[in-house]
């Protein structure tokens, strides 16, 4: 590891930090506005992102899982259908569009839709720095104003390097969560960890697993366990009487339209709040019909021939975890009437979901001039820009799911992203000179 420290004399039109689908999505919406307007010319844009490659839930590309959402939500169809950047665009160049129409669905292959999103991010791989972990966001003060923002990241050698922008895009995504007090190791882990941990594991040799939570990832992790390891039971505990299924009706899918971003933006504080609760079944905790049924139907074959290997603690939650040198030991107490049941595992899965990444900590130095709303979040504009003092002249853009308290459940899914990239490049385009 080295301490060098370089510094880019350059000032970017704009830095990226994070390089997951919105800030893909971003690249390719500034591309087609720099590409279209004779009034937007000569971008110079970086994005930073911590992985080696480009990669997207890599540990949950589960062979034969479908995406959860219409390929036309994709990066850009919402935003242009005609983009050289669409899943049909993708579709076309490696031959297989026919195909895929002749499958009559719209949900493509997780795995297939990982290598579009690849693709993509190939077209811009001279402006992504891979590998590299941003540190901070520092203002620089012209006279009494901040006009633009030093960004300080960490390469994998260790160098230090100092970056200068007009404008900063953070889309940093989400992050695994676990449950208080739980540390990931090398027999507990999260379910994003899913392939990476099993590649190492014999089908054979695996006895048990216990997995915990209730909501797609952890379905996909049981269903995924109890085919790819024959011989081993699977404990799924759960604090509900089983999986949920997921709310994707016509109807309730309109919380997810580019205008209901508009009416929730605009809406008081408790309405936003009675959307969210209302509509949290269409995203949280909940699992695809098809899968649910589907492990219904396998705990209730196996009950019948008396061979059962899943086996689903409902109402239950896990306790006294301790981890030794060959197995989990823990305790899965039923939540009615406290009564508990002691298991060893192989390892112990928590499909507890994520959070969104906390972008206070990286602009820590412009906190004084960052205006928040009533819980302690920056305030957003409309068009996903932070408010702050009149004293900023530079912009500093959120979006992913650190802006879904401002504008509502489709701020951190696939399902707005070509619209709200294109907001974001606009707003850039707009205030300043690309």
């Amino acid at each position: 590891m080295t301490n060098i420290h370089r510094t880019d004399q350059s000032t970017k039109d704009l830095i990226g930090i994070g390089f997951g689908p919105a800030n893909l999505a971003l690249a390719t919406a500034i591309d087609e506005l720099t590409s279209a307007s004779e009034q937007v010319t000569g971008t110079d844009t970086l994005f930073f992102e911590k992985q080696p490659m480009f990669g997207w839930h890599r540990g949950m590309l589960i062979d034969g899982a479908t995406l959860q959402v219409s390929f036309l939500k994709d990066l850009v169809t919402l935003r242009n259908p005609t983009s050289q950047y669409s899943f049909t665009s993708y579709l076309h160049r490696k031959n297989r569009l026919v195909d895929f129409i002749n499958s009559k669905t719209f949900y493509p292959l997780r795995t297939e839709f990982h290598e579009y999103l690849e693709w993509v991010a190939g077209n811009f791989a001279s402006s992504v720095a891979y590998g590299h972990q941003v540190l901070a966001v520092r203002p620089v003060r012209v006279g009494e104003a901040v006009q633009y923002l030093d960004v300080e990241a960490r390469g994998a050698d260790g160098t230090l390097t100092t970056h200068r922008t007009r404008n900063v895009v953070l889309g940093t995504g989400l992050t695994p969560h676990l449950p208080d007090g739980v540390v990931s190791s090398r027999r507990i882990w999260h379910s994003g960890e899913l392939l990476e941990r099993t590649r190492s594991l014999s089908p054979g040799d695996a006895k048990a697993f216990a997995v915990v939570g209730a909501g797609q990832s952890a379905a996909e992790v049981a269903e995924y366990l109890h085919q790819s390891f024959p011989r081993a039971e699977i404990h799924a505990v759960l604090t509900r009487y089983g999986y949920s299924v997921a709310d994707d009706s016509p109807f309730a899918n309109r919380i997810f339209d580019p205008s209901a971003v508009d009416d929730f933006f605009s809406a008081p504080e408790d309405v936003k709040q009675r959307l969210l609760a209302y509509h949290s079944n269409t995203n949280y905790a909940v699992v695809d019909l098809d899968l649910s049924q589907s492990l219904y139907r396998t705990a209730y074959r196996e009950k019948v021939s008396g061979g059962r290997r899943l086996h689903l603690h409902n109402v239950s939650r896990v306790s006294d975890v301790e981890e030794t040198a060959g197995h989990v030991n823990l305790t899965v107490g039923s939540l009615p009437d406290s009564t508990a049941q002691r298991l060893q595992v192989d390892c112990l899965v928590y499909a507890t979901g994520y959070r969104p990444a906390d972008p206070l900590p990286l602009l820590a130095e412009l906190e004084p001039e960052i205006k928040k709303d009533d819980n302690g979040r920056p305030a957003l504009t409309r068009d996903y820009r932070v408010v702050t003092t009149d004293g900023v002249r530079c912009g500093i853009y959120i979006h992913g799911a650190a802006a879904e308290h401002s504008h509502g459940l489709s701020a951190g899914l696939l399902s707005n992203v070509a619209v709200r990239a294109g907001e974001v490049a606009q707003s850039i385009a707009a205030r300043t000179t690309l």
